[in-house]
């Protein structure tokens, strides 16, 4: 359509005033109708071009915009498969690293299993060699108090542990440690428990019971003839007799001599005087036998047969051996004071100086 359609369709549609149309004229005023109609399709075709157009710049730029995605998609699966390929490197890279790791740990493990050995063996020595003066002096001195119960046990007398016992309050008292003054007063105190029992001195007994199993060769039987005994009571500082005749000395002489054949005593047991000279050597042999028997029945530690037989030896002494000698009563004395003294032979035990020990030792 041109601008000369606008100034043509003006002159057309007006009609000269006071004239009637011609055919023709009516002709003319109805055809812009087609072109009105004309007008409008070339509108709407217009519009569509248009939109066409609009249309087809976004398909444009959709499509644009999909091949850059698509470019993007491909770079980045480009990039997901070569991240992929390089995954799969690392992971077996980390596989063989993982059972190189797990090698060398079980190596390792086994390695600390034997580091902590010989630590722990380590650890042993040092603290054997690391030990203080006052733990060894501890130690030294239970074993020697151990030592000397034990000796005490086998000697039946306490003077082995009571020596021991003196030494060790020496011992801590040269210390001067506080925390081994408790040691101090449990040794002082089983000391004074030990002083006080009363326990028989089997070492002493024991050399008595050799005293007097020597004596007895030298004991006069009952029935023994010999000589008669000194009177009693004459004093050997009196002053010498008075010079007297020679006859009256040889009466004298005689009556002694004469009065020395015939001795006139009284013996209690008739078994004394039934013994046979033959008979004083097995006599005597017998008491040394039960004076010996008592000597090992102490040294096994069975006093009540140490004490019959000391009772036997008594009542053999006194049945066939004289009673007025002196050597006879002092032996028999002797007897009755060993039967007295074996009559408590138990040992006070040191369980509160050797807790005490124990105790200092644990470092409590």
């Amino acid at each position: 359509m041109s601008a000369a359609d606008p100034a043509r369709e003006t002159d057309t549609a007006v009609p000269l005033a006071g004239t009637e149309p011609a055919k023709g004229t009516t002709a003319r005023a109805d055809a812009p109708a087609p072109r009105a109609r004309g007008g409008a399709s070339q509108l709407a075709f217009l519009v569509l071009a248009l939109v066409a157009i609009a249309a087809l710049g976004s398909s444009v730029l959709l499509w644009q915009k999909l091949s850059t995605i698509q470019e993007q998609l491909a770079r980045q699966s480009a990039d997901a498969g070569s991240n992929a390929v390089e995954a799969r490197a690392m992971a077996k890279q980390a596989q063989d690293l993982a059972r190189d790791v797990a090698g060398r740990q079980a190596v390792t493990d086994t390695r600390v299993s034997e580091v902590a050995l010989q630590r722990s063996q380590l650890e042993d020595l040092m603290q054997s060699l690391s030990r203080t003066r006052d733990e060894n002096l501890v130690v030294d001195i239970e074993a020697g108090l151990r030592l000397a119960q034990q000796q005490s046990q086998l000697t039946l007398s306490a003077e082995p542990l009571l020596a021991a016992l003196r030494a060790a309050d020496q011992r801590l008292s040269r210390a001067g440690e506080p925390r081994l003054v408790r040691i101090r007063t449990a040794i002082a105190r089983d000391m004074e428990r030990i002083k006080s029992a009363a326990v028989a001195d089997v070492p002493g007994v024991l050399l008595r019971l050799d005293e007097v199993a020597r004596q007895v060769d030298d004991l006069p039987l009952a029935n023994a003839v010999g000589p008669a005994a000194p009177v009693a009571g004459k004093r050997s500082d009196a002053p010498p007799p008075k010079p007297q005749p020679w006859w009256r000395q040889w009466l004298a002489t005689v009556g002694e001599e004469a009065r020395s054949l015939v001795r006139v005593g009284r013996i209690e047991q008739p078994e004394a005087v039934l013994l046979a000279p033959d008979q004083a050597f097995f006599l005597r042999e017998n008491l040394k036998l039960r004076l010996m028997n008592a000597r090992l029945a102490l040294l096994a530690r069975q006093t009540d047969a140490a004490r019959a037989d000391l009772a036997t030896a008594t009542a053999a002494l006194n049945r066939y051996f004289d009673p007025a000698s002196r050597r006879t009563q002092v032996i028999a004395t002797s007897l009755q004071q060993m039967q007295a003294q074996l009559r408590s032979v138990d040992l006070p035990r040191i369980d509160e100086t050797l807790a005490a020990l124990s105790t200092a030792g644990a470092g409590r």
